[in-house]
Parts: C-alpha cells; structure tokens; sequence
C-alpha cells in the first residue's frame, strides 16, 4: 500500500482539500434548472353503498371489506402522483356522485387529501339504492366542470338490478378521460347486513334484496308467469326470485358502462398496477418545477474528503515493530 502512495504527488492532500472547497463554493452558488414534468388532475369517486361491505378482498393476508381495499388503492394513489397533481374525492350513494373537495395539489395537502380518504365509510350513504350508471354519469359531469379526470372506484353491483341495459348517456364520450376501477372478487359473496345502530347482524337474503327492477315496461316473457294479468299484475303475481343478496364484481357491466362513456377499466390490482392504469388513462399536465444543482458538487466535496482522510490513514500506518533486545 505504502509503495502505491508513494507515486502520488508529494501535496496532492493539498489539492483534494482545494477540489473540495471549490466544490462546496459552487454548492453555495449552484442555480436551480427549470425542468418540464408531468402532472395529473383527478377527481377519485368512491362507492360507499352496502355491497361494498362484502369482504372478499385481501389486505396484509386478512380478509377485508371491498370499500377498505378501495381506501388502500386510493391512498396509494395519493402518495404516487407527483408534486403539482392535483386530486378532488367525491363519494357515491344512490345514484348520483356527491363531491366532498374539488381538486387540490397533492404535496401542500397531503395529510388532509389521506386523511379523508381514510375517513370514508359505508355510514355516508344516505339511500340503499345503488345506480352505479347513474353515478358515473353523474360524477362525468362534475368532473367535466372541474377540468379534471374522472377515477371512479366501485364494484359496479346495481340495486335494484337494471331494467331494459344502460340508461342513457347525455354526454360525449371521451369528453372526460379516466378510468374505472372495479372492486372485490369475481365469485359472488353474501352481503352484510346491519342493524339501525350500525352492528353487524348477518346477511341479506333473497327477501330481503329487490331480485328485479318492476319500473317502466314490464319484460318480453311477462305473460308467461305466472298470475300475469296485464293491468293488475303485468310483472306477474309471484315475487321474484334470483341471487340478487349476492354481490361479486360486476366486470362484464363496468366494460359496458367504461365502453359508453369513453373511460377505460381495470380491476383493482396492486399500487404500482394501479399507477400505471392511472397514467394510461388520465391526460397528463406539463408542469414547469426548478430542481435545485447544489446536490451535485456538495457530493463531490464530500468524496474528495471522503479520499482525503481515507488515503491519509492509510499512509500514516506503520507495521508494528517488536522492541530490539
């Protein structure tokens, strides 16, 4: 080691502390470059309706509820748009889209835009009805008003159940880009069910759930049941029946629904899945930021004091010698 030292200059200590007091000077005085980057306008709507409660999910290896994977993907979300994005959070019940906040930049409010999606919950609703067609719609609309992208998070689970296929669609499809994400598992699951003071005290069943839509023309086979009567009981006279109380993600719908209104769909996968189905489907925003430079020579000081102190202990080392007797 000591024979390499010896080919250095006999003041090169001199001129690594030179190199790295220039390096700290430029650090002081280095300019911040004006970069070009991309951000996103987003208004996240979240189905908060009752079969959002089934719990065929996973989260950290526990079964969860559909609306606490739709919170996790969400807050994912947050954390992965960048600084200039903005994001606005609606909820949807019924069948219209309820706006809680318009868009707002994601880094300045961050702890407020987490904390209120971590506040969602099933108790917002305010009506059992779920027209998820209709709250789409609805949520196109604001989010047209707002300049933003649409990110709709719902199982896509109609109740009562459609009649007569998707109502009708007054918008421009495309007009508003974004996406819809499905929620929950492909396998119909059992729906919670809850008393007036929010416990949990079983299931629906098939009494409890409106098995079909009884509104407008009644369907092509009603004479064929039983105890039709086309004045008194056009629907026919026995109650319907179907598997209605069971909910499962309704993919097949949501492309349908997606197709009509020109947003694209994609079932609820991982944070980083979900980022990139975001930035495929949302219309990016130049940005103009300053990056700071002083980053770059303030490393190389460091370094070449890093070499100072490191070569100067090694040459400053002796082999131990044993006294001479």
């Amino acid at each position: 080691m000591s024979s390499a030292l010896s080919h250095l200059p006999r003041d090169w200590r001199f001129w690594l502390l030179a190199l790295a007091l220039v390096a700290i000077l430029a650090a002081l005085v280095a300019p911040r470059v004006a970069l070009t980057r991309t951000a996103r306008d987003i208004l996240l709507v979240v189905d908060v309706t009752g079969s959002m409660n089934v719990r065929d999910t996973v989260l950290d290896g526990a079964p969860a509820t559909r609306l606490a994977s739709a919170r996790r993907g969400a807050r994912a979300l947050l954390a992965g748009l960048p600084c200039q994005s903005r994001l606005g959070l609606g909820i949807f019940t019924e069948r219209r889209t309820f706006l809680l906040f318009e868009p707002t930049e994601v880094c300045e409010n961050f702890a407020a835009i987490d904390g209120a999606i971590d506040g969602l919950d099933w108790r917002m609703a305010w009506e059992g009805d779920s027209y998820v067609a209709r709250g789409v719609h609805s949520a196109l609309a604001i989010a047209g008003g707002l300049k933003a992208d649409l990110l709709f998070m719902t199982d896509g689970h109609e109740a009562p159940p459609l009649a007569g296929g998707l109502p009708g669609f007054d918008g421009k499809p495309g007009d508003v880009q974004g996406l819809l994400v499905g929620v929950g598992g492909t396998e119909p699951s059992p729906i919670p069910k809850f008393d007036e003071d929010g416990r949990e005290i079983g299931f629906y069943d098939e009494q409890d759930v409106p098995q079909e839509n009884r509104t407008g023309a009644p369907p092509a086979d009603a004479p064929s049941r039983a105890g039709w009567n086309p004045r008194n009981a056009p629907w026919g006279g026995e109650p319907a029946s179907g598997t209605e109380h069971l909910s499962a993600m309704r993919e097949e719908h949501l492309r349908a629904l997606a197709a009509q209104t020109g947003l694209g769909f994609a079932a609820l996968g991982t944070a980083p899945a979900l980022l990139a189905d975001v930035e495929a489907n949302a219309r990016p925003r130049p940005v103009q930021v300053r990056v700071a430079t002083a980053a770059v020579p303030a490393a190389l000081a460091l370094f070449c004091l890093a070499v100072l102190f490191g070569l100067g202990a090694a040459s400053s080392r002796r082999p131990d010698r044993l006294p001479s007797r």
